[in-house]
């Protein structure tokens, strides 16, 4: 009975963190010159990564991503569709699917310690940006200059405070999850 409980948790948990990462969307800021908006949505995928590990934090992102592309105002901007992931920002869309993993991965081998967590971050935004960046590029048929000046520079200095803000947070938070389990199981 006890796997069920914690797989019941588990799924409920994607849940949350598919709604939070849904919320961190509608938290966009556009930023003129660019169709790309500063959102918060990426350190919600860090966090679900991060506290989740690769496979749940998969979970929730791939249910956020369901969401929006069935038509729920999820995405950036309170936008939705299939239309999203064949827009200028569709790459970053995709890209989370990898990175989310990346960031369980390299947290969950750290130990949640927020040393790891920060390298994770680094390592999958780098993923994000990558694939995001190549999409924007061939969408928008622009030079790699323009796709980096208008798809990277602007994020850079949000993103590493996201980063280090999900790196901080996520010790304590691990901390509270094990204490309120501790209670509930002891």
């Amino acid at each position: 009975m006890e796997g069920i409980n914690a797989k019941l948790t588990q799924a409920i948990m994607a849940c949350l963190f598919a709604a939070l990462i849904s919320v961190g969307a509608y938290a966009a800021f556009p930023i003129p010159g660019t169709p790309v908006p500063i959102v918060l949505q990426n350190m919600f995928i860090m966090l679900a990564g991060f506290i989740l590990g690769p496979w749940w934090g998969l979970v929730s992102v791939i249910f956020y991503l369901i969401l929006g592309s069935v038509g729920l105002p999820v995405f950036s901007g309170g936008t939705g569709g299939l239309a999203k992931f064949a827009g200028p920002t569709g790459g970053y869309l995709i890209g989370y699917i990898p990175a989310v993993i990346v960031f369980g991965l390299i947290s969950k081998l750290g130990k949640g310690k927020w040393i790891f967590n920060l390298l994770a971050g680094i390592t999958g935004m780098i993923i994000v940006y990558a694939v995001g960046i190549a999409w924007l590029k061939s969408v928008l048929e622009i030079g790699w200059g323009k796709a980096i000046a208008t798809g990277l520079i602007p994020f850079l200095l949000g993103d590493i405070v996201k980063i280090i803000l999900a790196s901080v947070l996520t010790p304590p938070i691990l901390k509270a999850m094990s204490h309120i389990d501790q209670q509930t199981n002891g």
